[in-house]
């Protein structure tokens, strides 16, 4: 793992070379949701990933990198963004993938000019992000309640196998209760909808065709509310399409990445 220092800690990023890098290629920027960390995106940044440079990003508190002293909502958004930033700087990041929570904080760092990428991949995500009372409940009195929740049918997972949620279900308790709980808790306060207007790069909203926690109809939303949005869902899976759809997944970001050609 790199790291990089900014804002008084640390934030940590796995980077690895497409294939066939040539002096000069862009680097995709991914970012994880909430409860998770870098390893995500692992079939993204790994091996039979695309051929661009790769850089995946541990947002503060998860995985190595350090962890900051914030209340949920704008505040823990404005330390995400900060993260996002310095690590797209460092590594000259150009397009910006986020999941989820990470979605958000992509929405909300070209919002706030802290980025300038040539293009977006909403994935599994939506400009509001309103998070059910019962899971919010859960995350407050039990946290093994909500993990399991989560990766009931059609939530995190539609029909993964057995090792990919017993993994996911381990990182989510490797991040622990109180910053899961922060990153869902931000998810709920955020809003971006009367903005989306201002997002003048291509964009590209993709979801799990039966993604339960954001639907397709949020990034219908999002395609149609942007300056230049295109839509696309991926077939047999949910939430964490990447993970459950790796090859469709990767598939659809590099047809739209060779359309628009911010490559």
């Amino acid at each position: 793992m790199d790291t990089v220092a900014h804002d008084g800690r640390t934030t940590a990023f796995r980077r690895t070379s497409g294939a066939g890098e040539s002096a000069g290629d862009a680097s995709i920027l991914y970012v994880h949701g909430s409860g998770a960390t870098h390893r995500a995106w692992a079939h993204q940044y790994g091996p039979g990933g695309p051929r661009h440079p790769a850089v995946a990003v541990d947002l503060s508190g998860h995985g190595a990198s350090v962890d900051v002293d914030t209340d949920p909502g704008k505040e823990t958004l404005t330390a995400y963004v900060a993260d996002v930033t310095a690590v797209a700087r460092e590594t000259d990041a150009d397009v910006l993938v986020g999941n989820s929570l990470g979605g958000a904080v992509v929405l909300q760092a070209v919002l706030d000019d802290a980025v300038s990428p040539s293009a977006l991949v909403l994935a599994g995500t939506g400009a509001r992000l309103a998070v059910h009372e019962h899971l919010r409940e859960l995350l407050a009195t039990d946290f093994e309640g909500a993990v399991d929740f989560l990766h009931r049918d059609d939530r995190l997972f539609h029909d993964a196998d057995a090792e990919t949620v017993e993994r996911s279900k381990a990182e989510m308790r490797d991040v622990g209760q109180r910053i899961t709980r922060r990153d869902f808790l931000t998810c709920h306060a955020f809003d971006v909808r009367d903005r989306l207007d201002e997002i003048g790069v291509p964009t590209l909203a993709v979801c799990g065709e039966y993604d339960q926690l954001t639907p397709p109809e949020y990034h219908e939303y999002l395609a149609d509310n942007v300056w230049n949005g295109q839509f696309e869902t991926v077939p047999d899976a949910a939430h964490l399409a990447m993970v459950e759809q790796p090859e469709t997944f990767t598939e659809r970001v590099a047809a739209f990445l060779e359309s628009e050609g911010p490559l």
